[in-house]
């Protein structure tokens, strides 16, 4: 398999927290099907081709609402989907993030982990909308797959599946050395500057915060934040 990795290495190399800080647009990416449901490859190849040649800084795949239910096992189109943007990714040229979905209950979300390291991608946005448990649980459970891939974290918005999580949950896993961003859209400007905030008393300056927010995207991307003398923005 021809993977993206030989653009971008995994986080053993620095590349990808580098190439994120930059600041980039990583669109997530649709899923195209024939007429009789199945998966249309001409066209899902023709998707990360537009979003490649419009200059995407990198390519979400697993994430889009239309990717939710690649991972039923009676659908059998994770892989397939995966791999495609992975060969897609590879032909770029250029530097192009490779970021995949994650999600489900710890033994799901580890092996999709490694599943994605082995395709060459270079991390896991990492949704906690399925995992039960208190905070201290969701903070083993980052643990257990930031040990397999390098993490952007995923404040998802509790309308659509997401769950409310506090500013010492994000202070916590900000302890994780593997988290090279967080995805922030909880679309609530309060549960914004809870994460805002852990990112600026962490001490931590190599995690670049992304912004998800629809209703505000303008609005994040020009502000910038200031928090105990530190000041920081959406890259």
């Amino acid at each position: 398999h021809v993977g993206p990795g030989g653009w971008l290495q995994r986080e053993r190399d620095g590349g990808v927290r580098g190439w994120l800080a930059r600041g980039q647009v990583i669109p997530a990416h649709p899923l195209a099907l024939t007429s009789a449901r199945t998966l249309d490859e001409r066209r899902q190849r023709a998707l990360s081709r537009y979003c490649r040649a419009a200059g995407a800084g990198g390519l979400a795949v697993g994430v889009h609402t239309t990717q939710f239910a690649i991972r039923d096992s009676s659908v059998g189109l994770f892989r397939p989907v995966l791999e495609l943007a992975a060969e897609e990714i590879a032909r770029a040229g250029r530097p192009v993030a490779a970021i995949g979905g994650i999600c489900g209950p710890t033994g799901q979300a580890v092996a999709e982990a490694a599943l994605l390291r082995e395709l060459g991608y270079h991390a896991g946005l990492l949704s906690l909308a399925a995992v039960a448990g208190d905070e201290a649980a969701l903070l083993d459970h980052c643990r257990a797959v930031a040990d397999v891939i390098p993490l952007v974290g995923f404040y998802l918005q509790p309308a659509v599946g997401g769950r409310i999580l506090s500013h010492a949950f994000w202070r916590r896993f900000l302890e994780t050395p593997e988290v090279v961003a967080i995805k922030v859209a909880p679309f609530n400007r309060y549960q914004t500057l809870d994460v805002v905030r852990a990112v600026a008393l962490s001490g931590r300056d190599d995690v670049s915060l992304y912004t998800g927010n629809d209703d505000s995207i303008v609005t994040d991307l020009v502000t910038t934040f200031a928090v105990e003398g530190k000041s920081l923005r959406f890259v």
